[in-house]
């Protein structure tokens, strides 16, 4: 075996090695990529308040009880309005149920549902008829016995006050861990962020410390800030599809436009899927189809708007993937860590474009997922330039 197929072999062996520890391993590293991320967004309001001459330690606690506090308080809303929600539907079947069967009635296919049903009952009455012919066993008078399951009714004791207590508790549990080891996390990373820091520069670049110091500090900032900007816009959509609901009229818009904040990470298909569920809502409480068409107008403006004009002008017109690294980051985090994968992969995927400009080491991960070209216009017009019929004499 040559060294350059070994090499081949090795690099093939730790990138299986990697993907199989990030798999097997997401209840603690899934927590952890997320105090990651929350760390590069509280990093900045951190050092403001120790430029107010705060120590490192009072300063870490109040933005983090801040944020925090900010994350339970919406957490509190979305429940709240969940169960609100689940309370109102009931009053709203009635329209939801008239509509279905505007549809049902002018749907072309309706005919033929109904045979296919039809066909299936009369196949069922054969089936259920007797077996090799024998009439059905009768009373005395000639009736028929009805053929009545014998009912059973198990009773369980009543649970005790630690069972029922333990019953509500046990589904907390794990969320509960999830957001401690979380927060535990985060407070770590900010305190000790310049050591970490040092210890990854040492890492990336121990022949150039100078540089790759530079470097390091350069793409911390590019992602605190890039990462501030998101948040921010999101929030923005939130707050604006929020309000917009709550002006048509559409129950629990502070719930909707919640979910808009959150989903809008998810690339692509978040504004979408965040418009479904207001507008089978607003279908379901109004008898016509005014508030429906005024909340798929509500998102079909202010989604173009946000993503296409608004976004661009305040850091660019992507966030330096590549459109087919963004798909494909969006599929690999979703199998390894499920919808929060989803919802991670744009900014996960940002950190490794980020760190494969900066760090010589890693450079194959800027060609292989950002957005710049990957040869210079003189090394792509070079092939261009040699006839087909070109041969190469040795």
């Amino acid at each position: 075996m040559s060294a350059k197929s070994g090499n081949s072999l090795a690099t093939v062996l730790v990138a299986a090695a990697i993907v199989a520890a990030l798999y097997f391993g997401r209840e603690v590293l899934l927590p952890m990529a997320l105090a990651v991320l929350l760390s590069f967004v509280l990093a900045p309001p951190v050092k403001l308040l120790q430029r107010l001459y705060l120590p490192r330690f009072a300063a870490v606690t109040i933005v983090v009880l801040l944020a925090f506090g900010v994350i339970f308080g919406l957490g509190t809303l979305m429940f709240a309005q969940v169960t609100q929600l689940a309370g109102d539907l009931p009053r709203y079947q009635s329209n939801l149920a008239e509509k279905i069967q505007t549809l049902h009635g002018a749907a072309t296919a309706s005919g033929t549902l109904e045979q296919a049903s039809q066909v299936l009952q009369s196949l069922q009455k054969e089936l259920d008829r007797p077996k090799n012919g024998k009439p059905a066993p009768a009373t005395p008078d000639g009736s028929a016995i009805p053929n009545r399951p014998i009912q059973v009714e198990v009773r369980q004791p009543d649970p005790g006050a630690l069972q029922t207590l333990a019953t509500l508790i046990a589904p907390l549990i794990h969320p509960l861990a999830t957001t401690g080891i979380i927060i535990i996390f985060v407070v770590f990373i900010l305190l000790q962020q310049q050591d970490l820091r040092n210890r990854l520069i040492r890492l990336a670049g121990s022949h150039d410390l100078q540089r790759t110091t530079l470097a390091m500090d350069d793409a911390g900032k590019r992602l605190s800030r890039l990462f501030l900007m998101q948040l921010a816009l999101n929030a923005a959509f939130g707050l604006i599809i929020g309000i917009g609901l709550w002006a048509i009229g559409v129950p629990s818009a502070p719930l909707w436009g919640l979910l808009a904040m959150v989903l809008r990470f998810v690339p692509y298909i978040g504004a979408i899927v965040a418009a479904i569920f207001p507008l089978i809502v607003a279908t379901a409480v109004d008898p016509g189809w005014s508030m429906m068409l005024m909340t798929a107008a509500l998102f079909l403006v202010v989604e173009p708007l946000i993503g296409h004009v608004i976004e661009p002008m305040l850091y660019g017109h992507s966030s330096g993937l590549s459109p087919v690294a963004v798909v494909v980051s969006a599929t690999f985090w979703t199998w390894l860590w499920g919808p929060i994968g989803l919802v991670l992969a744009t900014p996960l995927t940002m950190c490794l474009v980020v760190l494969g400009r900066h760090v010589e080491r890693l450079k194959f991960l800027e060609v292989l997922l950002g957005d710049r070209p990957a040869l210079s216009p003189s090394e792509s017009a070079y092939p261009s330039r040699r006839s087909p019929s070109s041969k190469i004499v040795p």
